[in-house]
């Protein structure tokens, strides 16, 4: 393609600052048609974002023939079905994390990737932000040495949303999400250290509900290892008090140890022989457009991205395995 005309199913939050802007922005990119369920939802977003056409029905903007990729931003119970549709269609998808609300769906994808041969992609953009990099480079330079334990900690209160019963967040419906915020929030730092360290191969967890606020784990422990043995651990809790918030992953060597966060992105902190060291790397405006910017380039030809489902679907099978998911 010498260039992406690309239509939106689903119009959230997500779209409005992270990664909407980026797909106009990125040469040789640009967005044709939006869609939502919601029509004036749809209609607000066309208007607001100068985008030409918007539809409250996927397939029709999937069968739009002036629209040539699908990114798929909705929940992860529709991702699948979605991006099939557009994968059928001979258009390649962007979807969003996790790329489905469990590890069969995303085979499911990947199966149909295949057959068709059309490809798809999903927004692990963390991979391509600045500040990770810098993290691996420190990793890769031997920093710290050989990495003997990887630790993830991660804490945050209930949000105020999660205190209505009667409406509660789709983020922790097990039917719409996969699972509670561990399933929206833990792919980003798993994906990260599979990056660095491998594909992990043995994971186990311990789930939880401590404060009854909705039906899905709000508390998650968990080991797991990488293929080349390293181990790791992980704790998340989603009803924390405000002064236990935590978002932190430490990688500990013989020689030193590293510390960052996912989320926040407090200052990278280097502990070894040399002293204590900060490192403060700022990321662009919009997060995912580093990744969209490969995606783009992937479909003209000019590089490859290899942050496709294949690579996305590990992520699923740990979590899955963590929440004892069958």
């Amino acid at each position: 393609m010498k260039e992406v005309k690309w239509g939106f199913i689903g119009c959230g939050e997500v779209t409005e600052r992270k990664s909407g802007p980026a797909f106009a922005k990125v040469p040789g990119s640009s967005v044709v048609a939006v869609m939502s369920r919601n029509r004036e939802r749809a209609r607000s977003y066309a208007e607001r974002h100068a985008i030409p056409r918007w539809y409250d029905d996927a397939q029709k903007l999937v069968d739009d023939p002036e629209v040539t990729a699908v990114y798929i931003a909705t929940p992860p119970s529709s991702h699948a079905t979605y991006a099939i549709m557009a994968m059928r269609s001979g258009k390649p998808v962007y979807v969003e994390k996790p790329l489905a609300a469990s590890y069969p769906d995303c085979q499911r994808i990947n199966r149909i990737s295949e057959q068709t041969g059309v490809p798809c992609f999903v927004a692990y953009y963390r991979r391509c932000l600045p500040y990770f990099l810098k993290v691996r480079e420190l990793v890769a330079s031997g920093a710290v040495g050989r990495v003997s334990n990887v630790q993830i900690r991660f804490a945050v209160p209930p949000r105020d949303l999660d205190y209505d019963r009667d409406n509660l967040p789709w983020r922790v419906q097990r039917d719409i999400a996969g699972g509670g915020y561990f399933y929206d929030l833990a792919p980003h730092q798993i994906d990260l250290l599979q990056e660095m360290f491998g594909p992990i191969l043995r994971a186990h967890g311990y789930c939880t509900n401590r404060a009854g606020l909705y039906q899905t784990e709000d508390t998650v422990s968990a080991s797991f290892q990488f293929a080349d043995g390293l181990p790791g651990s992980g704790s998340w809790c989603f009803v924390a008090h405000q002064s236990a918030k935590t978002d932190r992953i430490g990688i500990v060597g013989d020689r030193g140890q590293l510390y960052f966060s996912v989320f926040t992105y407090e200052p990278i902190e280097l502990v070894n022989e040399e002293g204590r060291q900060e490192f403060v790397v700022p990321n662009p405006e919009h997060v995912q457009m580093p990744l969209i910017q490969q995606v783009v380039e992937h479909l003209q030809g000019k590089s490859r991205c290899t942050c496709d489902s294949v690579s996305a679907t590990t992520v699923n099978w740990v979590m899955d395995r963590i929440l004892g998911k069958k």
